[in-house]
């Protein structure tokens, strides 16, 4: 049983900290420091410095979730393009740190596999499928590697990439069924880190043995197991390592992720939750089929053109104009 107490004081921190802990302002106020940096080096086109472009997108991030938070957390607006902006940034992060592998093979990431797994799902949601290709190829091409570290101990990212994997008819290392242990063996065989990625995906296991029943009942059951997985450990704010986060503690992007693949699919889901986890404004964000493109960051604009303009290998220039 949850503690619904406990819970919703939890909820109650977590959006909070929007409020009082991370002011819209303050992060404001680091976007602009960020412009001048970004835009010194696009005008002097310094290709000596221009990692600094790469370093610089973490605050293009923190600006956008912060303006997703204000609009739909806060003030219980559907608004979400600076949500989408945030999923944008994390593929160009993606991008961008392809360039400086060899210059730079140890530098830093400003993205997290996990990071990279919400933005794929999202991009399949949004239904911006060239995009969506785009990141599942540097996912496989860097799986394991230093660009794409996959040493994850969160249980419902190997839920959601195992699912995608099943609906896209895709794989990654030769299969698309129980992902989390043949890579974990995989990984160990060829002597990478693989001590974080779990043994067991607790419910997570069991949905991805039934995600595709035709039975409504079975499925409503299985979705309530969830949101008692994801409550119980978000309740658990600033602690828990799964859903402890102050970005995404009480989005259900794992449980929204399987109603819009069933969805797809044409089969049952539930048509109203009464608990909170799936009741917050984040849960209710009405996403369209597909969701238009948001209109460009300029600074983002500024360092994607910097990249196509100085970098032949630069990924997004095979693939001419995107998020258009």
């Amino acid at each position: 049983m949850i503690n619904e107490k406990k819970l919703k004081m939890a909820y109650k921190r977590y959006s909070k900290n929007f409020v009082d802990g991370i002011k819209f302002e303050d992060v404001s106020e680091k976007y602009n420091i960020s412009r001048s940096k970004i835009e010194s080096i696009v005008e002097s086109n310094d290709t000596g410095k221009d990692h600094v472009l790469l370093v610089n997108l973490n605050k293009i991030f923190a600006y956008y979730l912060s303006q997703w938070k204000d609009d739909v957390l806060i003030h219980g607006r559907n608004n979400i393009n600076g949500f989408k902006k945030m999923q944008m940034v994390i593929f160009y992060q993606c991008m961008g740190q392809n360039l400086y592998k060899i210059r730079y093979p140890k530098m830093i990431l400003g993205y997290s596999f996990r990071e990279v797994i919400i933005t794929l799902i999202h991009f399949t949601m949004f239904g911006w499928e060239k995009e969506e290709n785009i990141l599942f190829d540097f996912i496989v091409e860097h799986f394991g590697g230093h660009l794409m570290e996959a040493n994850d101990v969160n249980k419902h990212i190997w839920f959601l990439l195992e699912l995608y994997l099943q609906y896209r008819n895709k794989i990654i290392v030769g299969t698309n069924q129980k992902l989390h242990l043949v890579v974990k063996e995989t990984f160990k065989e060829a002597g990478l880190q693989c001590g974080l990625i779990p043994e067991d995906l607790d419910i997570y296991n069991e949905v991805l043995a039934r995600w595709s029943t035709p039975n409504s009942e079975e499925i409503e059951a299985l979705i309530g197991k969830m949101s008692l997985f994801h409550c119980t450990l978000a309740s658990e704010i600033g602690q828990s390592i799964e859903f402890g986060d102050f970005g995404y503690a009480f989005y259900p992007y794992e449980i929204l992720f399987l109603i819009y693949v069933r969805n797809k699919l044409g089969l049952p889901v539930p048509n109203q939750f009464d608990d909170l986890l799936m009741s917050t404004p984040e849960a209710k964000m009405e996403i369209r089929d597909p969701e238009p493109y948001p209109q460009w960051d300029p600074l983002l604009s500024l360092i994607d053109n910097f990249y196509r303009k100085n970098y032949p290998e630069y990924i997004p220039n095979k693939h001419g104009e995107l998020f258009q």
